[in-house]
């Protein structure tokens, strides 16, 4: 198994050290290069990462939310870890395409299970943000067919594309206009979800899935 790796970018020593720890001692074990701005993230050891774990505020009471689009539009796979607790900003930053959403809180087991998540490229859902996510009800919904919604349900749980058509006897590029299809629903109500992790996101508070089922 390849070596995973993993940059910690936080503006508190003592937070990078700690997360440093847990992520090395984890099984599998991360090789982890951190730094106090997010620098780090596009330099060195640190531009290779599998995972990058962002603190939301590096020294200033601004959240760095440019930088984290532009690390997820770069197909960086990042774990936000913040003291930030209130539901807005991390849906905002699911949003954005960050695959998971930590408080400081939820220490070493969550983080550690996120960071092997985003790894692979999966989303993580703790509980703060299990309860985020299920207490955003819009009233705007789109209208998915049956068929969209089996399609999207079958990605959710599936590790790949190819998987989803497998099970559903469909081509693969069937299954990429299906999601294409809910992504511009999605987007003509104004609620734009370009990642899989926004999708997830999305159809949770709409309830077509629990965080049960993922």
């Amino acid at each position: 198994m390849a070596e995973l790796s993993a940059v910690v970018v936080d503006d508190h020593p003592a937070v990078r050290a700690g997360v440093a720890y847990w992520l090395s001692s984890g099984a599998p074990p991360f090789r982890v290069v951190t730094g106090e701005d997010v620098g780090a993230a596009w330099q060195g050891e640190g531009a290779r990462a599998d995972v990058v774990l962002l603190d939301l505020h590096l020294g200033g009471p601004t959240p760095v939310l440019g930088d984290l689009r532009r690390l997820a539009d770069a197909g960086r796979r990042v774990v936000v870890y913040s003291m930030r607790a209130d539901d807005a900003i991390a849906l905002r930053c699911l949003e954005l395409g960050a695959l998971c959403y930590l408080t400081k809180a939820e220490g070493e087991e969550h983080l550690v299970r996120a960071a092997h998540a985003a790894a692979g490229g999966r989303s993580y859902t703790p509980p703060s943000l299990a309860g985020a996510l299920a207490g955003d009800r819009s009233d705007q919904r789109p209208a998915l067919s049956a068929r969209e919604t089996e399609v999207l349900v079958e990605w959710f749980q599936s590790e790949s594309k190819e998987f989803v058509a497998k099970r559903l006897g469909i081509a693969v590029s069937t299954v990429n206009t299906y999601l294409e299809r809910i992504r511009v629903k999605y987007a003509l109500i104004g609620r734009e979800a370009p990642t899989k992790a926004a999708l997830v996101a999305r159809a949770i508070q709409d309830g077509l899935i629990s965080v049960d089922d993922l």
